[in-house]
């Protein structure tokens, strides 16, 4: 498949959020609100520890992720999170993901900060958990835990 990865711009805000709304909707059966989704997004361009990445078709969003940051003191270097990652379902299975995942590891690679990539993925995507598999990534073995209502 013909894909351009690219950085996501502002002007991409709308349709990231849709995006996420979407994912929370298929993988968690939650509805988010929109308003708040667009804003988070937005603020997003705003941090410097925040970069969505988009692949376009015939330049139209067919998925997307976003790298957030955090420190490794084990390491001395960072750790990107990719989060919100999505592709729309009639572009599934055709390499999207693996288009951006390729291109977020190069970045990685080349940044010697960077020590690892990591996705957290609920455990019942269980074809998500396959394509990360296939991609070369292993279950790291940790349980996520939080706290809610800190808000």
């Amino acid at each position: 498949m013909n894909l351009n990865i690219r950085k996501a711009i502002k002007s991409d805000v709308s349709i990231l959020a849709k995006n996420n709304q979407a994912l929370a909707n298929e993988t968690e059966n939650i509805n988010l609100n929109l308003d708040t989704v667009i804003s988070g997004v937005s603020n997003a361009f705003d941090r410097e520890d925040c970069h969505y990445f988009i692949a376009e078709k015939n330049e139209i969003v067919v998925g997307q992720t976003l790298i957030t940051y955090e420190w490794s003191d084990w390491r001395n270097g960072l750790i990107w999170w990719m989060q919100s990652v999505y592709v729309l379902s009639n572009f599934r299975r055709q390499g999207v993901f693996r288009s951006l995942f390729n291109h977020i590891e190069n970045l990685a690679r080349v940044n010697p900060e960077v020590k690892a990539l990591r996705l957290y993925v609920i455990q019942t995507n269980l074809l998500g958990i396959k394509t990360y598999e296939t991609l070369g990534m292993n279950d790291s073995g940790y349980i996520v835990f939080e706290k809610e209502g800190l808000y």
